[in-house]
């Protein structure tokens, strides 16, 4: 029973080949029209060349003479079909005017061809033969040649047609010679896996599912990862939309993702024919690909521990699989198996995992949509469980990432995550956020980026501090204006605690500022202490004079009624006390 794409195909035309023509032309009372059927039979010459590649790529036949037969069976063709031709043109001559053919006019030695219709078929062909030869050769010796404008114009257009065939058949001569066609690697590649199966004894029914995915790969070897591997790759992107996008677009997977997203997906496909009965992923497997079904039928099947197989589902154009296995880097949960001829599309899992990094929303709603149709209640909350797990190891990744472009000044970096989706509010492991480290850095084209894309500037890590108070420790004052401009405020926990400690460590510079910023210096401790106490008591001279300078209070007392002037008479600093006093003084005259 012939195939349905034969039916559709060539059978018409190989069917009216079969006709007897010659017969039909002679008993319909030799109409010309019928003559020119003749012509369909040409078409079926394409049998020989489909021979000839069949014993090219059969290692048991010796490639060498297959070519040659095949390049002597392609002149002898050209050479026969253009002898046809020849002395067709000369029989649709008027009878009166056959002298004026090739042939009618053709005399050799003392023999004319004047009656060549009476002459035996043999001569007549060797006759006509020859002539196709000799201007094939172009080596006419003057005995024959064209007499009417026919066949000049015949002759012009055979030897035209005779230099390309002149050029087919020295390049594969030539190609014989240097080796490399693809032909050959093929035989090459086949002898050598029959000679690895031999040496590993590999059962029949492996061996054949090998020799035939061997060959299916080598008449699909046209595809489209094979052909524009050197292409451009703005070139090779449009292409892939092309070829592919219609169907990723319908893949439930990728259901609700950017285009951008997609685009740089259908860039990474590939495509790849598979027989039916292979396996492509065995159940328990580490997948390293993910496969998008584009033509053809598969079938998931579990194993159980018996043995025995069931069949979980049936795999359809724009159905995935191997999804689970790569996103949630666990065992492949079933095996798939195909059904009929099929045409997948196959990403790899380092391909995808890059692309994840780039765009962390379209990340998110891939494991998501990876939820939707995957079976059982139990088997969604297995994968639930690993989905959040994924999330939150993206999420803390993607933190990392954030703030090391924030900590090394990488704004292009930095806007690149932010873009793509990066939350710049994330904190880290110690409650920090990119605007923190950028501050603390004196990154300020960083933080005028974070600000204007939504950085809180009120954020507290867990240390306490906030990106205002960042800067201002950093003695980043252009940074620190600008978040103040923006409504950052320090956001202290205990603001007379801070201060105290500063005002300890002798830190002029950040207690200027924390001041500047509106750190009140009469904030008390639970001994009622201000920070002038603890400088009067320290003989910190330079400290009390710029605590004083933003209204510390000299007068004020702690819990055992002692004022910081008491404080800097028993430490006995004169430049101290003599501060003091001037503050008391001032204070009194105002009052």
């Amino acid at each position: 029973m012939p195939s349905t794409s034969y039916l559709k195909g060539s059978f018409a035309l190989d069917l009216l080949g079969c006709f007897p023509w010659d017969a039909i032309y002679k008993g319909t009372g030799r109409i010309e029209l019928i003559r020119y059927f003749l012509w369909i039979r040409i078409y079926r010459a394409r049998k020989i060349m489909d021979f000839f590649k069949k014993a090219e790529k059969d290692i048991r036949i010796n490639y060498l003479c297959t070519r040659i037969a095949k390049l002597i069976m392609v002149e002898l063709y050209c050479t026969h079909t253009a002898a046809c031709v020849f002395y067709y043109l000369a029989t649709t001559v008027p009878p009166p005017h056959e002298g004026s053919t090739w042939i009618g006019s053709l005399t050799l030695g003392d023999y004319r061809y004047i009656n060549f219709r009476d002459m035996d078929f043999a001569t007549r062909y060797i006759t006509s033969l020859y002539f196709a030869i000799v201007t094939m050769a172009t080596v006419g010796y003057g005995d024959i040649h064209a007499v009417n404008m026919r066949e000049m114009i015949f002759i012009m257009i055979y030897i035209s047609f005779d230099m390309i065939l002149g050029a087919y058949l020295i390049g594969n001569m030539t190609a014989l010679i240097v080796k490399g066609s693809k032909t050959e690697r093929f035989r090459d590649k086949m002898t050598d896996l029959i000679k690895y199966m031999n040496r590993n004894k590999l059962g029949k029914e492996i061996r054949s599912q090998i020799k035939n995915h061997l060959l299916l790969h080598y008449e699909s070897s046209d595809t489209k990862y094979s052909v524009v591997e050197d292409i451009p790759v703005a070139i090779r992107s449009k292409i892939s939309q092309t070829l592919f996008m219609d169907i990723v677009q319908e893949v439930q997977l990728f259901k609700g993702c950017s285009d951008e997203f997609l685009n740089q997906i259908v860039m990474k496909l590939n495509e790849e024919f598979f027989l039916p009965g292979e396996v492509i992923l065995e159940q328990g497997s580490a997948a390293d690909q993910i496969y998008i079904v584009s033509h053809g039928i598969l079938e998931e099947v579990a194993s159980g521990k018996s043995g025995c197989e069931e069949s979980i589902a049936e795999l359809k154009p724009y159905d995935v699989f191997g999804d689970v296995a790569v996103l949630c880097n666990t065992q492949q949960p079933y095996t798939v198996r195909v059904c009929e001829l099929c045409k997948l599309l196959r990403i790899e899992k380092q391909s995808l995992t890059s692309i994840f990094q780039l765009y962390f929303n379209d990340s998110r709603k891939v494991l998501s949509n990876l939820l939707k149709g995957k079976g059982t209640a139990l088997r969604i909350k297995h994968l639930e469980s690993d989905i959040t797990y994924l999330i939150a190891k993206q999420e803390a990744e993607l933190v990392l990432r954030v703030n090391n472009a924030a900590y090394h000044g990488d704004l292009y970096a930095l806007k690149g995550l932010i873009n793509a989706g990066a939350d710049p509010n994330k904190i880290n492991y110690d409650g920090r956020t990119a605007l923190h480290v950028a501050t603390s850095k004196g990154h300020e084209e960083i933080v005028k980026f974070l600000v204007q894309r939504g950085a809180n500037v009120n954020c507290i890590d867990k240390f306490g501090s906030s990106p205002l108070l960042e800067a201002v420790k950093a003695g980043h004052d252009r940074i620190a204006a600008h978040l103040v401009k923006n409504r950052a405020i320090l956001n202290l926990e205990d603001n007379g605690s801070y201060l105290r400690k500063i005002a300890t460590e002798s830190n002029i510079s950040t207690l200027r500022r924390l001041l500047e910023y509106g750190v009140d210096p009469n904030t008390k401790n639970y001994d009622l202490r201000t920070p002038l106490h603890i400088a009067a008591a320290e003989g910190l001279h330079l400290v009390a004079a710029v605590l004083l300078e933003f209204g510390a209070d000299v007068l004020s007392k702690d819990r055992w009624g002692n004022t910081p002037l008491d404080e800097g008479r028993r430490c006995g600093s004169k430049p101290l006390l003599q501060i003091l006093e001037q503050a008391r003084a001032n204070l009194t005259c105002n009052r």
